[in-house]
């Protein structure tokens, strides 16, 4: 493959802009442009940069096992230093608002959503109906919103995750929006952009219950767990619309229930997100979900510690 044909992969996979592209590999935007149209070649630090770029969006980049641990130890640094992280965000109005932002901005623009931080802002803490966005959005946004206030609230009476929790986050998350709100779809569907297969309609409600039942179980390893069940829900996409947003929602509850910040998944990272997602689905390898779940984990401890 020449550098060329690289790069043009490159820019369809990670989604980027050639101004973009340009400033991660730290050439000027006239420089990329020479080289996408074959009238120069980078010089070799620069192809270098190329081709970690092109594994990383591509999912052929490899995270050596230690490299994966000490991420994983500095997650777990960070966990020794908060004794209690649900606590932490509901006795602090202020970072209790800072997740309910930064959670429902971010997993909405993931699915789609045309709605800016500051619009997100407007709709969940002053009520504002935003006359140039539609109301689906903003309700979206609203019973994300919801579905965040009563998950917590839930964590807080220490309940087990289980199968109603689901159920009942779906409901809310799609109030007003969908006539099988808190349902399991009942037709086959497809996975917009991915080639997974998801489970037949007949075998959901069994499939889930096997699901629930793993789902407050408890490993040494937290964070591949919450990779691997985050893989096996998205997999078996039990519901009509919502299923990401609810898989999120699942994995704040994972990752609170062993004392970590919630898994703030930021929405320009989408393309290596759903790459290291299908990885995971499709090859049984969680090692780059993992990785990258290790630093949504630490986006979350940013806003828990003020600093985001």
């Amino acid at each position: 493959m020449t550098i060329k044909e690289k790069l043009q992969i490159l820019l369809k996979l990670s989604g980027l802009t050639q101004e973009e592209l340009a400033r991660r590999l730290g050439v000027t935007f006239a420089a990329l442009n020479r080289w996408i149209n074959g009238k120069a070649v980078p010089r070799k630090k620069a192809q270098e940069k190329i081709d970690e770029l092109y594994k990383e969006y591509s999912g052929e980049k490899h995270v050596p096992e230690s490299v994966l641990g000490a991420k994983k130890g500095m997650v777990l640094q960070k966990r020794q230093g908060h004794k209690n992280v649900l606590s932490e965000i509901l006795d602090n109005p202020d970072i209790r608002d800072r997740f309910y932002l930064s959670l429902t901005y971010n997993t909405n623009r993931i699915e789609g959503s045309t709605l800016s931080e500051n619009e997100t802002a407007a709709i969940l803490f002053e009520n504002a109906a935003l006359p140039n966005k539609s109301l689906i959005e903003q309700l979206e946004a609203k019973n994300h919103q919801a579905a965040l206030e009563y998950l917590f609230q839930y964590l807080s009476e220490k309940k087990f995750l289980n199968e109603a929790l689901i159920l009942k986050l779906h409901a809310i998350l799609m109030n007003a929006i969908r006539p099988d709100a808190g349902s399991y779809r009942n037709h086959g569907v497809r996975i917009t952009g991915s080639n997974v297969p998801t489970a037949n309609y007949l075998k959901i409600p069994n499939l889930m219950e096997n699901f629930a039942d793993k789902l407050g179980r408890k490993i040494p390893d937290e964070i591949k767990r919450i990779a691997a069940t985050h893989g096996e829900f998205e997999k078996i996409h039990p519901f009509a619309d919502g299923n990401g947003r609810i898989g999120r929602l699942l994995m704040h509850a994972m990752a609170i229930r062993a004392n970590l910040a919630p898994v703030v998944i930021l929405q320009e990272k989408r393309r290596l997100y759903t790459t290291y997602l299908h990885k995971a689905q499709t090859q049984n390898d969680t090692s780059l979900l993992e990785d990258f779940l290790c630093d949504a984990i630490l986006e979350g401890y940013k806003i828990l510690e003020r600093k985001n």
